[in-house]
């Protein structure tokens, strides 16, 4: 299938790479190209190690021909790059590391998908952590920072494997097929890249490709538009609410699943309206693969939640920090401002995502000071300003840090969550919520 071709990999990045060594190992003659020319020494070595040719910098009209039989595209990639628009004028196939990985895993695995607008990286670590207590055959993988491709020499048949998935990796799959799938909520987000909110929730739909009635798909009842998107998939339906009994659900406090009570949310460890549908998204799967009450209960009394989504920094001088790195809509930068009740300096910013932060005006209550920086500065500081709320304009996030602590005092709260996507100085909210906690280290 992926032998012995010429194969052209658009976009570096940790699944550029990966892919490349897989590929490499199958006889390919692979090129890879990225615009960016800071990319990690030792990756490059390996793969010129590898003889694979890599070219950065820039993106030349002659570098891709009809002589390649594959385009890899990097998820952060828009389908109107001229590459590949011309791999389709050429008839050559584009798809992504994810299919690729897919292709090449064996067929008997167990296979969890989770997709949604939020709570997508809490729900996978969740799972992942919950099936972990009687598995040892499970991986992690995904959007949450680890490419599938680089465990594919690793899972085994009958393996499990608990993928996060984004809506650029939807983009180009056809023949990617879950066991499970989850979809969490629908909201406006990434229309810089898909165009509109009607592709973006048919997008999102394609986890649920090629389900059959022996599959299984969690789903959250109390949003309508998930109801709406998945009223015709062909898997067998789970259903989650907050206020409705159903496969699993709360009442007076409690988390109840198939009419048993399960535990008290003030035993849970991570806190947030926000988390409990992530939960009990969570415990739906994790029954499906019969793991005790007792060993569920125990993930969410001792689970800290995720790196970057509204993570506890330090203290100083009385200012609580919090990174939400994580955030890259304004309905994740919502939920973040929902969690404090104390004087908040926000920062925003990063590359626009199409969605008007207008939207925040019933967040921002709290809020003394926005703090905008990034590709899209201008436009928060116009907005924030018709919404009479003060705004400081800056470059970049390190700037954007130094400004935010200048302009609190004891009591105050430092938010980073940035309502937009990273890629305008930072490869991925990882890096930028790794950096964001590297200027605060300096700060005295």
């Amino acid at each position: 299938m992926f032998n012995n071709k010429k194969i052209f990999i658009l976009g570096m990045a940790r699944s550029g790479y990966e892919v490349a060594k897989l590929l490499s190992s199958l006889n390919n003659e692979i090129v890879i190209n990225d615009q960016k020319e800071d990319q990690d020494i030792e990756h490059l070595k390996e793969l010129k190690d590898l003889n694979i040719k890599v070219h950065l910098g820039n993106h030349p009209d002659d570098l891709f021909d009809n002589t390649f039989d594959v385009l890899i595209k990097n998820p952060g990639i828009k389908d109107d790059h001229k590459y590949v628009v011309k791999a389709k004028e050429y008839k050559i196939p584009v798809i992504n590391e994810v299919e690729i990985a897919y292709l090449l895993m064996p067929k008997e695995i167990s296979l969890i998908g989770i997709t949604g607008s939020n709570g997508k990286t809490t729900t996978t670590t969740l799972i992942y952590e919950m099936i972990k207590t009687q598995y040892n055959n499970i991986h992690l993988t995904g959007n949450i920072g680890f490419p599938l491709s680089a465990f594919v020499n690793n899972i085994k048949p009958n393996d499990i494997v608990v993928m996060e998935v984004s809506v650029q990796q939807l983009l180009n799959l056809e023949k990617f097929k879950t066991n499970v799938s989850v979809l969490l909520n629908l909201s406006e987000s990434h229309l810089d890249h898909v165009g509109s909110y009607e592709n973006y929730k048919n997008i999102k739909k394609k986890i649920f490709n090629n389900h059959t009635n022996k599959d299984v798909s969690i789903l959250n009842l109390d949003d309508n538009e998930v109801l709406e998107l998945t009223n015709d998939i062909k898997s067998n339906k789970l259903y989650f609410s907050k206020d409705k009994p159903v496969n699993c659900y709360m009442k007076n406090n409690n988390i109840y699943i198939n009419e048993e009570l399960l535990i008290n949310i003030n035993d849970i460890k991570i806190k947030g309206n926000h988390n409990y549908g992530n939960i009990m998204a969570a415990v739906l799967v994790s029954k499906i693969y019969n793991i005790s009450n007792d060993n569920i209960n125990k993930v969410l009394k001792e689970f800290n939640g995720v790196e970057h989504r509204i993570e506890f920094v330090k203290e100083i001088n009385g200012i609580k920090i919090y990174n939400d790195s994580k955030s890259t809509n304004i309905v994740a930068t919502k939920t973040a401002l929902k969690s404090f009740n104390n004087p908040t300096i926000l920062l925003l910013g990063g590359l626009d995502r199409g969605q008007s932060f207008m939207e925040l005006k019933d967040y921002l209550e709290n809020v003394k000071v926005v703090v905008a920086y990034g590709e899209n500065k201008q436009k928060i500081y116009d907005e924030m300003t018709l919404l009479n709320k003060k705004c400081i304009i800056c470059n970049v996030l390190e700037e954007a840090t130094n400004i935010a602590f200048n302009n609190s005092k004891n009591g105050d709260i430092i938010l980073l969550s940035p309502g937009s996507a990273s890629w305008d100085q930072f490869p991925n909210f990882e890096e930028r919520g790794k950096n964001f906690k590297e200027y605060i280290g300096k700060l005295v």
